[in-house]
This record gives structure tokens, sequence and C-alpha cells, in this order.
């Protein structure tokens, strides 16, 4: 039997199957006639007498239906309800065509007799549209931000001044580049100036570009074409770049990035444009990006290692998150706040921190700064049964206090303390308190000034 012999055959085994399995079928000519009924339908429809509708159009026999409307189109309808006296049912209309292609009537199937029958698939389908729409929304809410500017906890000078700043960047477009030594809270700073943008109800996209293999950081950026390359998705797959458009992209440790991905990073920024892994279409994005290094990408720029160009483009607005140790002051504030966090966390009652606890705090020069608070405070919480964390809960986890043994470094420490005493001083004096002045007269950042003012001790009458 040849291939177009099995077709016909298939065709009319699947006909007449269809004729006996359904409720009622009918089968009308191209000018929307009837011209065969199965037994069933009649019977279903009211029809005394079948032979009657034989020849009549469609309307008069079955007033809703919709056949000729398939006839004229040329299209199916699957799956209508229709109205039928004070009845409903379920129906499928399908085309038939001749060997040329050519409308030549339709046929039309009564599925059910009660559109009840269907409840079960309504009622998956509603249930996937429901579990999609809640995929969704969960996505949604991944991809935007947990913190605010408030959530950079601090009142010190430093403090202010960067979440000042922040606030202005907020407010425009640019890129930023944020800087500071890890655990400063660069990307909360980050999530903070997206939330407080104009684009804070569209994604906020984080990349960690030192977490992510070197070969596979392009195809993260800027996504894969269906079928690029063997093993790929043949769905394809977006790139970060495309998951925060018309939102912000935050590029943290950007420093670690190679200078062939630098080149094709900065070429994106300039025409706003990405051509995802294995295509030739180039696809528009609107994305803001702000960057993030614990590292000096101005020396980094001497040395050949960073792209001047590419540094110029993001170092629009620069913000440099302060250290835990320059802002000593914020401390009470600090570890009270991650003290509430991590309690809420482990699901135990609020426990507080004794004035001791934050003296023994202040001796510690944080190399790990904010997060190493939380690390210290978290490992304290856990073995104390207090309900006020003491400095011996502390010593139990923290290193021994630095101890100066070689006297003649102490002396040294003391003459350049001194020093730095004097001058702040005379430099205060002569700007008359003014210390925006008195910063930029000793050639230091004024966040650097508040910092040694308080470290140093200078008079509270001259500062």
């Amino acid at each position: 039997m040849t291939p177009d012999q099995l077709r016909e055959l298939a065709t009319r085994s699947l006909l007449a199957h269809f004729a006996d399995m359904c409720e009622g079928a009918v089968i009308v000519d191209e000018q929307a006639r009837v011209v065969w009924m199965n037994d069933r339908y009649p019977e279903r429809l009211g029809i005394s007498n079948p032979t009657s509708a034989i020849g009549q159009p469609i309307e008069k026999v079955i007033p809703n239906s919709l056949m000729r409307q398939v006839v004229e189109s040329g299209r199916p309808i699957m799956l209508d309800i229709m109205d039928f006296g004070d009845q409903a049912f379920v129906v499928n209309r399908l085309p038939l065509r001749d060997e040329a292609g050519v409308i030549i009537g339709a046929v039309g199937f009564m599925l059910y007799d009660d559109p009840r029958h269907l409840a079960p698939v309504f009622s998956r389908y509603q249930r996937l549209r429901a579990d999609l729409a809640e995929t969704k929304r969960k996505l949604a809410e991944a991809r935007r931000t947990k913190y605010s500017i408030s959530s950079f906890v601090g009142a010190s000078a430093a403090c202010s001044e960067v979440k000042q700043l922040a606030r202005r960047a907020a407010r425009t477009a640019a890129s930023v580049l944020i800087l500071g030594e890890t655990g400063t809270g660069k990307e909360l700073l980050a999530q903070a100036i997206h939330a407080a943008s104009p684009r804070a109800n569209a994604p906020f996209v984080a990349v960690n570009i030192a977490a992510v293999p070197e070969n596979l950081l392009e195809a993260e950026f800027f996504g894969v074409a269906p079928g690029a390359y063997t093993g790929a998705d043949k769905r394809g797959r977006e790139g970060k770049f495309k998951l925060a458009d018309g939102g912000t992209l935050f590029l943290d440790e950007i420093g670690d990035m190679s200078l062939a991905l630098q080149a094709k990073l900065l070429r994106t920024l300039q025409e706003r444009e990405i051509e995802p892994v294995g295509s030739n279409h180039l696809m528009s994005v609107d994305v803001r990006i702000i960057a993030a290094t614990s590292r000096n990408l101005e020396k980094m720029v001497s040395a050949g290692e960073f792209r001047a160009d590419l540094y110029y483009r993001i170092n629009v607005i620069t913000l440099k998150t302060p250290t835990l140790r320059a802002r000593l002051e914020d401390m009470p504030m600090l570890a009270e706040y991650q003290v509430e966090n991590i309690c809420r966390q482990q699901g135990v009652p609020v426990r507080g921190i004794s004035a001791g606890a934050i003296e023994r705090l202040r001796c510690h020069d944080w190399p790990g700064n904010v997060r190493e608070l939380a690390n210290v405070l978290e490992r304290a919480l856990l073995i104390s049964d207090n309900d006020c964390l003491e400095a011996p809960d502390l010593e139990a986890v923290m290193p021994a206090p630095c101890a100066v043994s070689v006297s003649s470094s102490l002396e040294i420490a003391n003459v350049v303390a001194q020093a730095e005493h004097d001058a702040i001083s005379a430099a205060l004096r002569s700007t008359r308190g003014n210390k925006a002045q008195a910063a930029k007269l000793l050639g230091i950042s004024r966040a650097a000034l508040y910092e040694k003012i308080a470290v140093l001790g200078v008079s509270a009458t001259l500062a």
C-alpha cells in the first residue's frame, strides 16, 4: 500500500471512529448544506425525521452552528460550546478539502452533550495557569531589590555622605561605580540606588564576575541563541542583559573581568545592543549599569589590566563605601541592627547587646568589615544563652585585641598621631572650623577628615 493510500485509509478510518465515538457528527458541503448526520445527532437535536435535514442550510437545522464560518474561512474551530435551545454542546468543527486543497465542506463533531464533562480539563488548565502566574510572580519578586538606602545602617559623617551621594545617583540614569573593601555593603548600596530610581519596578539583576568561569561569562551576559552549539538548549537562553532590560544590571567585582570581555561590554554599553552567542541578530536593550569592585581600577588602567575607555564609561558617578574601622561611631547602631536581624532569621526571641560588648567590638580592626561583624555576632548568639550579649560572649569567637609589643613602634605611632592632630587643628583654625575647606587644605577627603577628628580626639571647639 502506497503512503497516499495509507493516508486516505487513515482519514476514512478516523472519520468513522470519531463518528462512532462522539455524541453526534454532521457533514456539510461547500454551501454549508447538510449532507450527512450520524444516527445519534438527530436524536440529540430533537429531529424526528432525519432525512428532512439533508440538503437544508446548516443554520436551519442547527441555528447557532458556525459550520458556514469554517467553510468560508477554511479554519477549524476547536472545543467550542454551542447552545441549542436550553442545552449546550461541546463541539469541534473541521474544514474538508479535496486533493487540490480546495474547501469542499466541513465536518462537525459533538464531543459532549454537557460542557461539565470538560470540567477536569478546564480545572487542570486553570491550575497550570495559576502555577505559571505564581512562578512568574516569584521570578519577578526575586528580581526586585531587598534593600533601600535606609538599610545602609549608620549615622556617622562618612556613612551619611555616601547615602547622600546614593540618593543623588538614584535620580539619574548615569552609570555608577562603587568602590570599597569587601564586606562594606557595595551590593546593598547598588540595590538601594535601584530601589530609589525611576527603574524601581523593573528588574535588578546581579552578576558576580569573580564567581562565573571566564568561558561562560559571554553567554551569561549576552545569552545563547537556540541550538548555538552542541548541547545548547533548543529554546535558547536569555542573558543577564536581556533579563535586566528596562532595569539595572549590577556588575560585582568588575575588576576581575578579562580584557576581551571588557571590549564586548564596552560596545554593548555604547550601542545599547547585544548579540547572543551563536546569533547573527542584534537585540536592543535598555539597561543601567552599576559596577562595583574592591580593586584599585586606576592602578589597573595604568598597568594595562583594565581598559581606560570602559573605566571612564562606568565611572560617571563614583561612590566609596567606608570601612567599618573608619566609622566605629556607628558600631552601637550596626551591632543592634545585626543582632535583631540574626535573631529574626534564626527564629529566636530578639536579644540585646551590652555597652561592654560594643566596646569589645571597637577593639577589633575588622578586615572583613560589616560582613565579618555579622558573622561574629551570629556565632556569639548561637553559643550564648544570655538574653543580652556580653563582652565574654564575644571573646569566645573573636581574636585577642592587637597589642603593640615593640616600644619603638608605639613611639612612631604616637608621633604620627600627634603630627596629624596638630595639622588638623591648624587647618581647622585657619578655616574657622569649616571642615570642607580644611579637608581641601590638608589634601584629604571630608570623610577622612571626620574620621581623623573622631579617632585623634581633635577639640570640639575647633571641629
